[in-house]
């Protein structure tokens, strides 16, 4: 490994289309860690994908399993976890990626989100007939504040590129200041 971060286990958190998953995977490269991102290892160990999954088993459900496979990978070591959106509004997980990792929200504008999720069709809760803006806007109102909670560094992401995000992380991680 050519960084020296204290942490084995770093978690990103934040709203659906703020570019955990393509952040996750650069990040987990240049550091030399696994990646894992929650919503897929749900699909891979449940062999449904997330709507069905939805549609089955309502999001109850859905975030049961969340939460099994959030306890499960955040006792590992040297791995990046993309989280899903809703996962940290569950107290548990929360405690399950606290207990171990270092937490970084990507924070991203409803209108970044928007362009990146509306035509998305794997994304259960933007599906029927809602308007899509406003259920995003819903959601960030709601699960902004329990990001910055949880959350150890705040990575504001618009208008970034992802190298710069992740050099910002890595200096976070590292314990550098960066501008």
């Amino acid at each position: 490994m050519k960084y020296h971060i204290n942490k084995e286990l770093v978690v990103l958190v934040g709203p659906m289309g703020a570019g955990k998953t393509t952040i996750g995977k650069i990040l987990a490269k240049e550091l030399g860690f696994e990646f894992y991102d929650s919503d897929k290892e749900i699909e891979r160990r449940s062999g449904a994908n997330i709507p069905w999954i939805f549609d089955v088993e309502g999001e109850p459900g859905f975030r049961d399993r969340e939460s099994l496979v959030i306890k499960d990978l955040s006792q590992r070591k040297n791995i990046v976890l993309a989280t899903g959106g809703g996962a940290m509004m569950r107290k548990e997980n929360q405690d399950y990626v606290s207990r171990n990792g270092f937490i970084i929200y990507l924070n991203t504008s409803v209108e970044q989100q928007h362009n990146r999720t509306h035509k998305d069709r794997n994304r259960p809760l933007l599906q029927g007939d809602k308007d899509a803006f406003q259920v995003l806007s819903e959601l960030f109102e709601s699960r902004d504040p329990i990001y910055r909670e949880v959350a150890d560094l705040v990575m504001d992401t618009d208008r970034k590129s992802l190298k710069s995000v992740v050099k910002h992380i890595i200096d976070s991680l590292e314990g550098r200041e960066t501008k």
